[in-house]
C-alpha cells in the first residue's frame, strides 16, 4: 500500500479496511506493507513505476507486479477489485509461491 499521512482517502481506507484486513483470509496470503510516498522508495520497490495516487495498493510477486488498486473506491469496491487481483496472482500461478 502506498500511502500518505495527509490522504483523507488512506485514513478512510485504514477506519474501514485497515482495522480489520489483518484478520482476513485475503492478509494470510497477501500480507500489507504500507509505504508513504514521501519516503525514501525501499530498494525492492524502486522499479514500481506510475504510483501518483494515495493509496494506491500494488499486488506483487517475487518483484513482479501482478496489478494493483488505485485508489479507494470504497469498502465494497474494495474487496471485490482486491478479489480480482488474487484471482489474477492465482491464475498466473503465483499464488502461493512466492
Amino acid at each position: 500500500m502506498f500511502e500518505a499521512a495527509d490522504c483523507p482517502w488512506c485514513a478512510r481506507w485504514h477506519e474501514e479496511i485497515g482495522i480489520l484486513y489483518d484478520k482476513t483470509d485475503e492478509a494470510r496470503e497477501l500480507p500489507l506493507r504500507r509505504v508513504d510516498i514521501h519516503d525514501p522508495r525501499p530498494a525492492d520497490l524502486k522499479h514500481v513505476e506510475g504510483i501518483v495516487y494515495t493509496p494506491t495498493f500494488v499486488l506483487m510477486d517475487g518483484g513482479r507486479e501482478v496489478g494493483r488498486i488505485n485508489g479507494y473506491p470504497g469498502e465494497d469496491s474494495f474487496w471485490g477489485l482486491l478479489g480480482l487481483l488474487m484471482k489474477r496472482w492465482h491464475e498466473s500461478g503465483s499464488g502461493g509461491n512466492r
